[in-house]
């Protein structure tokens, strides 16, 4: 089976750039350039997150947080250890 891992997230939209920012409580802090309407943000997250952690666009997903600064985030493919690892470098 494949692993899963759900990650929280504090987003900051409308930022001067993307980028993750570093821990917040039980989560990662992250800014988005994109502003927090039509979803916009939602997917520069989701896009930045990919990036970073070297990860296919689809296999992330918003579980929870789609109008919110706070959202979870799950990601296919990677395990708690491996995201933390890539987050954390």
């Amino acid at each position: 089976m494949e692993a899963s891992t759900s990650v929280r997230l504090r987003v900051s939209p409308g930022a001067r750039r993307n980028e993750v920012v570093g821990r917040h409580g039980g989560g990662w802090k992250v800014r988005v350039t994109a502003p927090p309407e039509d979803g916009r943000a939602n997917e520069a997250v989701l896009g930045l997150l990919a990036e970073r952690l070297d990860l296919p666009r689809g296999s992330l997903s918003l579980v929870s947080g789609h109008g919110g600064r706070d959202k979870v985030v799950r990601m296919a493919g990677i395990s708690e250890a491996e995201l933390e690892r890539r987050l954390s470098s």
